[in-house]
């Protein structure tokens, strides 16, 4: 008994060990070399709006009149850009949702230990490779960017904390901070002359998050009507900042602009888990080097039925994962996109390189066995 008992306790302590070991290890890989695409890109800065717990279906279906709670977006939709729904992943929480968008991976859970607001480990992102980045919105999301980056070309402006109160009576007044913050910031730079100098410059990028959606989403759930007032406010607001910018920049067409959600939210006002209310949020880009509206041709490979409550089915829908390089929503030369797909084939490899050289380091090496092409 006492052998079996020992056995037993053995056999769970490594079955519970190897959990931390497969679950609680970063998927991060540091040391590999940078690689970039050595043509010009067609855009000198990215503006990004991330409107937090936003649903795909809250933005993309139409009024029972037949109009948009989104006019500006849905005219987006319909002449200038591109569309589709990006596909999220458990958890699906603001700060692995952000990672995911702006760094390009999903964060490891270990995470969830520091409440998702802190690095567990460092990592790279857009920001921390462009040459400045301004960024307006919630304290729980901006400074873990800034900390990450090497430098100190990333700005970020953040409400008090004590503004995100989820018994709110409407928490879009913290979205009309950050279009109210955007606007002063540009118009102060029409007398600053250093920072109007900074702002002209390429590789910027300006990052817009507005937390009302999910707050009012949290407090009053998703079909109310203080959710999806905020939805037009957000339309609103983007419409005006895109204007504001667009005269700043003298209409150069140089601007490449994107908007999207974190992750969606549930009928009774949570995320978190895999339902599809939570995981699919909505994706329009447009701008430099954007794709604009295409229609249909040949039958879409969608199945989901959301084309036809939507009533988008004759423009093309493009949807986007982790790991795909989107080239339907690319405006540019084969020749760019051939570089773009091998640019990114080559930052894969160096990873594999790198893992390759940590896993022999870590291996007996009459254990260690390189895979063998074979033809």
């Amino acid at each position: 008994m006492i052998t079996f008992f020992v056995i037993g306790l053995t056999v769970h302590v490594v079955f519970f060990i190897s959990i931390f070991d497969i679950y609680f290890t970063s998927p991060l890989v540091h040391g590999m070399t940078p690689h970039s695409t050595p043509l010009e890109p067609p855009a000198s800065r990215l503006v990004l709006v991330v409107a937090d717990g936003l649903r795909a279906d809250s933005l993309f279906t139409l009024l029972p009149n037949g109009s948009s709670r989104t006019p500006y977006l849905r005219s987006i939709i319909e002449d200038k850009g591109t569309w589709g729904v990006s596909h999220t992943r458990v958890p699906t929480e603001s700060r692995p949702g952000h990672v995911a968008l702006i760094a390009g991976f999903y964060e490891d859970v270990s995470a969830v230990a520091k409440g998702w607001k802190e690095n567990p480990v460092e990592f790279d992102s857009v920001f921390n490779e462009s040459r400045h980045t301004w960024c307006w919105g919630s304290p729980d999301i901006l400074p873990m960017f800034a900390k990450g980056a090497s430098g100190d070309h990333v700005y970020t402006h953040t409400y008090p904390a004590v503004e995100e109160d989820f018994a709110s009576t409407d928490a879009s007044k913290l979205d009309s901070w950050v279009f109210t913050q955007v606007k002063s910031f540009f118009k102060s730079a029409q007398s600053n002359s250093t920072l109007k100098a900074s702002l002209w410059e390429d590789k910027n990028v300006f990052f817009l998050h507005l937390l009302g959606i999910d707050t009012n989403g949290h407090a009053h759930r998703p079909m109310s009507q203080e959710y999806l007032d905020n939805i037009g406010l957000v339309d609103a607001g983007v419409a005006e900042v895109v204007s504001i910018i667009e005269d700043f920049f003298d209409n150069d067409g140089r601007t490449a602009y994107v908007f999207t959600s974190d992750h969606g939210m549930t009928n009774w006002g949570s995320h978190g888990a895999g339902h599809p209310s939570e995981t699919l949020t909505p994706l329009v880009a447009w701008g430099a080097g954007i794709q604009k509206a295409k229609g249909v041709t040949e039958p879409q490979p969608y199945n989901d039925g959301f084309l036809q409550d939507w009533k988008l089915e004759h423009l093309r829908r493009v949807d986007v994962s982790q790991g795909v390089l989107p080239l339907l929503y690319l405006n540019n030369s084969e020749r760019f996109k051939a570089e773009s797909m091998y640019t990114n084939a080559i930052q894969v490899l160096e990873q594999f390189k790198m893992k390759m050289m940590q896993k022999k380091e870590t291996t007996l090496s009459f254990l260690f066995t390189p895979y063998q092409y074979v033809q």
